[in-house]
């Protein structure tokens, strides 16, 4: 991009600047740091120049968005055409509870729904199972049949809203549940849109909602990824999750770096299944984190998308633009977010709205400033969705294309941050796979470190967090905050007690046999599924045919 003349004379212009007003300031007022660094340990140079993106090639690197390798966007006119979906995340209690936040959601902008499962239900328990005590209704909705789906969606059309549902080895039964609304709605497949989580590997990695062991699990995940590229045309089949590697502690570049890594595996097991790529892939989408540091989460977007078009045209030989596309969801950061001084972390999400809207970001759901200490209460929800309005209408962000391209600290960082990618899926490579990777706990080993990195930077004080190690003061404790009630857990068992009693049990058994016997098959799953979500079967007693089948997923100890 730059003369090579030109580039000598701007490197023999920073060291003279360097050697001369730089020095003489140190020298009377030194700098605050020996190293300054990224959230993620990367060193930041006093200043960057034309020096440090001299190997960039415009048309190569960059090009324009909504074109190959897609660094500035994945669509030519981005937010100028429409903003990203703003989808903020909730479920708590009931069907019947969550049902009214979505309703007071959609009243207050939002244009799309997310639904946070309860744990057991993420676990593939029933409510009324005694693994379940205690937690039934507590971080997320309780949903364990086909009637409680009916109340959670409850005056919602599905072919008016996109729903994207966190929700991973029971994937395949909560989609068939939603399916089977659509049915009674009388809509049909083809007009329902969202996207269901379905990435069961990070599970392993990092989260622990595992269920079965990895082969069968990816089965399952390859057989709702095939029925919607068949079925359910708008159905983004999996959301392949870095969120919650960057949340148990990884840099930035390692949360895009196995985040690809795991997509690349999914994407082979399609391949694998006999699925031509450009059948599914362009409605693969992913999930990433946002942290504070604006600069290098915008650069992480960057780096994430073209390293993906790379991979995606280069190994596995896709046709349609469509495949090559990064398109991701983001949450800020709830690892960031604190319970001292909680009202800062509305400046916290502010700042991660802020680096999501610059990266190019599809869909946003952004924190509120209490979750530290409790779910959201209805006027902390109602702040963070303000948040994502305020910066789509009010900052800028929204007016012009990738905005900070051509910044030399941002462009040296997407490359830095490529380069660490590539880096890490070469090894993951010569392990033999993520899978591998995975097994030797190479990938979770990575993530360890990085995190004992950050929190040692924290407890020293060489990393400031504010009204945390720094800035601190008393504080009353906190008041208004969101408590489910415990009952629900003794409501939910008696609906299924109710619910067992006066369902047609010929009806139960026959589809529960019948995916039983298809499960033991190669043969796709989900319409059996569907089959018995209609016939009433809870999500527990649908996953508890699968831990008889393939068993339960038990991780080796890593030391």
């Amino acid at each position: 991009m730059f003369d090579e003349k030109v580039l000598e004379t701007i490197k023999a212009g920073k060291e003279k600047w360097e050697q001369g007003p730089v020095k003489k300031t140190i020298t009377k007022s030194p700098e605050r740091k020996a190293v300054f660094t990224t959230i993620s340990g990367t060193p930041v140079e006093r200043l960057y120049t034309p020096a440090d993106v001299a190997g960039v090639d415009y048309e190569r690197d960059l090009s324009y968005p909504g074109e190959f390798p897609f660094t500035r966007g994945v669509q030519p006119t981005m937010y100028r055409g429409r903003f990203w979906t703003m989808r903020q995340y909730a479920g708590f209690g009931s069907a019947k509870d969550t049902n009214a936040r979505y309703r007071y959601l959609l009243q207050q902008g939002q244009t799309g729904l997310s639904v946070a499962f309860q744990l057991p239900t993420q676990a593939g328990y029933d409510s009324d199972d005694p693994l379940s005590m205690g937690e039934v209704g507590k971080v997320g909705v309780a949903i364990d049949s086909i009637e409680d789906m009916k109340i959670l969606f409850d005056g919602i059309p599905l072919d008016k809203v996109t729903t994207s549902m966190t929700i991973n080895a029971p994937a395949p039964v909560l989609l068939g549940m939603y399916l089977a609304i659509a049915d009674e709605q009388g809509i049909s497949y083809d007009k329902v849109g969202g996207t269901v989580q379905n990435d069961v590997l990070k599970e392993i990695i990092c989260r622990g909602q595992y269920i079965y062991p990895p082969k069968p699990t990816m089965r399952l995940g390859v057989d709702l990824i095939e029925y919607c590229q068949k079925y359910v045309p708008k159905w983004n089949t999996i959301s392949i999750s870095g969120y919650h590697i960057r949340e148990a502690g990884s840099t930035a570049a390692q949360e895009m770096a196995f985040t690809i890594a795991d997509g690349i595996a999914y994407t082979q097991a399609c391949v694998e299944r006999g699925m031509p790529v450009d059948s599914f892939a362009p409605r693969l989408s992913f999930f990433f984190n946002a942290f504070t540091n604006v600069l290098e989460e915008v650069a992480k977007f960057r780096a994430g998308r073209r390293y993906w078009a790379k991979i995606m045209k280069e190994r596995f030989s896709a046709k349609d633009p469509r495949s090559m596309m990064l398109r991701y969801h983001v949450q800020t950061g709830g690892v960031t977010l604190t319970a001292q001084q909680p009202l800062n972390n509305i400046v916290r999400v502010a700042l991660q709205t802020y680096a999501t809207a610059l990266g190019g970001g599809q869909s946003l759901h952004t924190n509120s400033f209490d979750e530290a200490l409790c779910l959201p209460t209805q006027q902390s929800v109602t702040v963070a969705l303000r948040t994502q309005q305020i910066v789509a209408e009010e900052s800028g962000a929204t007016e012009t294309l990738d905005p900070l391209a051509g910044s030399y600290y941002v462009e040296a960082m997407t490359d830095k941050i490529e380069a660490e990618i590539d880096d890490y899926i070469k090894k993951i490579d010569a392990m033999g796979g993520t899978l591998t990777a995975i097994e030797q706990g190479y990938i979770q080993k990575e993530i360890q470190n990085s995190s004992y990195r950050f929190q040692k930077e924290i407890e020293s004080g060489d990393r400031v967090y504010v009204g945390i190690n720094k800035y601190t003061m008393e504080e009353p404790p906190p008041t208004g905050l969101l408590k489910v009630d415990m009952s629900v857990g003794d409501v939910e068992a008696a609906k299924l007690k109710k619910l067992r009693a006066e369902r047609d049990n010929a009806k139960w058994t026959a589809a529960l046999d019948n995916l039983r016997k298809i499960s033991q098959t190669n043969e796709n799953v989900m319409p059996a599924v569907i089959e018995a979500v209609k016939a009433k079967a809870t999500v527990g007693e649908i996953c508890n045919v699968w831990r008889d089948i393939f068993g339960e997923y038990r991780p080796k100890e890593f030391v």
